[in-house]
């Protein structure tokens, strides 16, 4: 029998925070890199490759460490993850030339890819079904709590010099690589483990890729980019959206993502757990696409400091309440595969950050409009999808 959240409170507190910290690091960046930019004297472009190749190399990494993380332990690959954040983190801080600050981005995705799917699977193997859904609310609110004051911490760090905050988020990064040496225990026994890996082939991306077609997981996987790139392309253009239209600072703007992130994360924490059992993941993952479908359409209608705050709060919400849904779904129909679920779960959602932006900003140029209209029709889509959702599979 396992043990309950409360009887695991140290083992979920480093979880959450090895994530929380990913995530934060990826925050702290943020403020700097236009000062970065300059200082390296990059174009924009390059500065787009490099947010492009982090997701690549987490892409083409997310189905081999969802395999290893079947194969040799939960643990060990949340370890390896840290550890090469740290890394990329310090190289990116301490790098002079472009191919280098290259290096660090790939490590960074790698790691990444590292990661989420071991922290997903180590909550799942240590929580029953009926504590699951709120422990993927916990981990959903901790990265978005790492994105929402890692780039208020990261200009801070910058008073204090312009690589700062990479360096703060390498030291960091290994503080939690080693408590989790010492606090984490492999949930799996080894020949758990080892039947796990003698069940599943040779780690390959493509025959993981068609795996993931299987009808028990292609819905809710094509969800998974639905909600990443409808999400990415609508918080790409926001900025430039907000700017354009209605004259916003970048102090509003700020403003309005924080309260957002903010406001998700506390619906997150105290009301999702209570959502799922009142509704059931299918038809809460439903609400949540109706609304963010109808609130991206209506965005480009709207007008006023107040209304787009109110607008902005609850399609962020809407897009928080579906990543932990989503999550708790798959890992129920994962049973003791969770490493490739996981696995595939970071690469669908790469697959949605990488095409999302691309084509956001290529209809930005075309029609200010046209991003969040076409976030709209890609969610409905998503939602027309969930119709074929057999309710036997949410058993």
């Amino acid at each position: 029998m396992k043990k309950t959240m409360k009887d695991q409170k140290m083992v979920l507190i480093i979880l959450l925070s090895n994530i929380f910290i990913a995530f934060l690091g990826i925050g702290l960046v943020i403020p700097v890199m236009p000062s970065f930019m300059n200082l390296m004297h990059l174009t924009g472009q390059t500065m787009g490759y490099l947010v492009a190749v982090f997701a690549m190399a987490q892409l083409i990494m997310s189905p081999f460490t969802g395999r290893w993380v079947d194969r040799y332990g939960r643990k060990k690959m949340i370890i390896i993850g840290l550890f090469l954040f740290a890394v990329s983190e310090l190289i990116f801080g301490l790098g002079t030339n472009v191919s280098v600050l290259y290096i660090a981005r790939v490590l960074g995705g790698i790691s990444a890819a590292f990661i989420m799917p071991g922290v997903t699977a180590y909550i799942a193997d240590v929580t029953s079904d009926e504590e699951r859904p709120q422990a993927m609310g916990y981990m959903s609110a901790a990265i978005s709590t790492g994105f929402i004051i890692g780039p208020g911490i990261g200009g801070f760090l910058a008073e204090y010099g312009i690589r700062m905050p990479f360096l703060f988020a390498a030291a960091i990064a290994f503080v939690a690589c080693v408590s989790s040496i010492f606090v984490l225990k492999e949930p799996l026994t080894k020949t758990q483990l080892a039947e796990i890996a003698a069940n599943a082939k040779q780690a390959n991306f493509i025959s993981d890729f068609k795996r993931s077609l299987q009808p028990l997981y292609f819905i809710a996987f094509i969800i998974v980019f639905v909600l990443a790139f409808g999400l990415s392309a609508y918080e790409t253009v926001f900025s430039l959206f907000s700017d354009h239209k209605f004259g916003f600072t970048p102090k509003d703007i700020a403003v309005i993502i924080t309260i957002s992130s903010i406001f998700g994360v506390i619906v997150q924490i105290f009301l999702f757990g209570k959502m799922v059992d009142r509704l059931g993941e299918k038809k809460l993952i439903q609400i949540c696409l109706i609304a963010g479908a109808i609130l991206a359409a209506v965005s480009t209608m709207i007008s006023g400091f107040w209304t787009v705050l109110t607008v902005t709060c609850f399609i962020f919400l809407a897009f928080d309440l579906l990543r932990p849904a989503l999550t708790t779904f798959l890992s129920r129909a994962a049973g003791i595969e969770q490493g490739f679920v996981a696995g595939m779960n970071s690469t669908y959602t790469s697959l949605g950050n990488i095409v999302g932006p691309a084509l956001g900003g290529i209809l930005f140029d075309v029609n200010i409009n046209f991003p969040y209209l076409f976030s709209a029709v890609i969610i409905v889509i998503g939602l027309g999808i969930t119709i074929f959702w057999k309710e036997k599979q949410l058993g």
